[in-house]
């Protein structure tokens, strides 16, 4: 594996790419916008979305998706969850027969509630394929402070190639045989963190995010055994190393959008001119989704999702929340 595209040059991409060059692979980065392409390609740098870091000038980046794919022993998808389906419809027919695909999203489809893996599926069926997931801010694994992931993989000799291939000192990937489970903990975790974010908005305190922290995780645990994953993956980087990350650092994106909300500033404000998506925005209602859909409930999910999307109000909400029978605490399928 000495050839590597990503697919997405947003701040994970990016990073991802700097990741791979570290490890000696030559890395293709494909990039929508041209003025991101061209920025990597000229001056080394991808301001607009991973700004103050340097680039290795071995790095390329291209607007053609089908020179991204042609020469890639591997490809890393790393663009957003809700654009996953036609990014991936285009790369269908450029990629080469048994290319190894590693999602690196972090989100599930609103409209369908399908997890990426199962998106992925749908245009290239026979297409070996990995999950990168865990507790990793791009603009640190860019600058090679040390971090360490979850490769999720049912291949497990797929799966040390690909650690190999990306795997360094300061980046390391551990091995597991959960995608699902890997999958639904990177997802979830961004909606739990906006409700933790509102919590600190709202002055509740330490202790009751410690709660929201603890019971988000039993939240994360029922959707991945309901959709065939398994609880103790939630024990891993993939959960709980990625949930108390986002949900505790002011640098990441759903806790920061939370806690303005608790603040009081309205939605769209916050998300008005952003180049860089909040996933848990979009998460949080296909989490409801899934898991109506399964019978399952996500009390923490219902409540962001119910702030964030149906114009219910936050003191309310968290009253409604505080209102719930008290309950054996445990993982149970419909706790």
């Amino acid at each position: 594996m000495k050839h590597i595209g990503i697919i997405g040059a947003g701040a994970w991409g990016t990073a991802l790419a700097l990741v791979a060059s570290r490890a000696g692979r030559t890395t293709l980065v494909w990039a929508f916008e041209r003025e991101v392409a061209a920025d990597i390609n000229i001056n080394h740098r991808n301001e607009a979305l991973l700004p103050g870091i340097e680039l290795d000038p071995s790095i390329r980046a291209t607007g053609d998706l089908a020179e991204a794919a042609a020469a890639a022993d591997i490809v890393l998808l790393t663009v957003p969850a809700q654009f996953m389906r036609g990014v991936v419809a285009q790369l269908a027919p450029r990629l080469r027969a048994g290319t190894p695909l590693v999602i690196c999203a972090k989100g599930i489809e609103v409209q369908t509630g399908a997890l990426m893996s199962e998106v992925v599926a749908a245009a290239l069926p026979r297409a070996p394929c990995a999950v990168l997931s865990g507790p990793t801010f791009a603009d640190e694994i860019a600058r090679g402070l040390p971090a360490a992931a979850t490769l999720a993989c049912t291949d497990t000799v797929l799966g040390r190639q690909i650690v190999e291939a990306i795997g360094g000192s300061f980046f390391r990937p551990y091995l597991a045989d959960d995608p699902i489970g890997a999958q639904v903990g990177g997802a979830v975790k961004n909606t739990i963190a906006i409700g933790c974010g509102i919590v600190t908005g709202r002055r509740l305190g330490h202790s009751a995010r410690a709660a929201l922290i603890t019971r988000g995780l039993a939240e994360m645990a029922r959707l991945a055994v309901a959709c065939g994953g398994r609880a103790e993956t939630m024990m891993g980087l993939s959960g709980i190393g990625d949930l108390t990350l986002t949900c505790n650092a002011e640098k990441s994106r759903n806790y920061a959008l939370g806690v303005a909300l608790g603040q009081g500033k309205p939605l769209a404000e916050l998300l008005a001119g952003r180049r860089s998506v909040v996933e848990g925005v979009y998460t949080a209602a296909a989490v409801v989704k899934l898991a109506r859909r399964i019978g399952i409930e996500v009390p923490i999910s219902a409540a962001v999702n119910a702030i964030l999307h149906e114009g219910a109000a936050i003191d309310a909400t968290i009253e409604a929340l505080l209102a719930r029978p008290f309950r054996s605490e445990g993982f149970g399928a419909k706790a």
